[in-house]
């Protein structure tokens, strides 16, 4: 229960799906990143937002979404 799930209070219809969805990313985008202690990246992050758009590679250059796609993969040799 890393994310808190039962403490939730995302009402009924959609939102439920959409939260799983953006935790399920998380969970992505530590695991490629090389974070083995997920709630400890999940804190780590929690407490500066600079940090996660650094670990997405999103900075503030004027590079495009698809330049980053591009920068992170070859980074990652895929």
């Amino acid at each position: 229960m890393t994310h808190g799930e039962d403490a939730s209070r995302v009402p009924t219809d959609t939102a439920p799906r959409a939260m799983a969805t953006l935790r399920n990313l998380a969970t992505g985008a530590l695991r490629l990143t090389d974070h083995r202690n997920i709630a400890a990246g999940l804190r780590r992050h929690a407490r500066d937002a600079h940090r996660t758009l650094t670990t997405l590679d999103i900075t503030r250059s004027n590079r495009t979404l698809r330049e980053n796609d591009t920068a992170l993969a070859s980074s990652r040799g895929w």
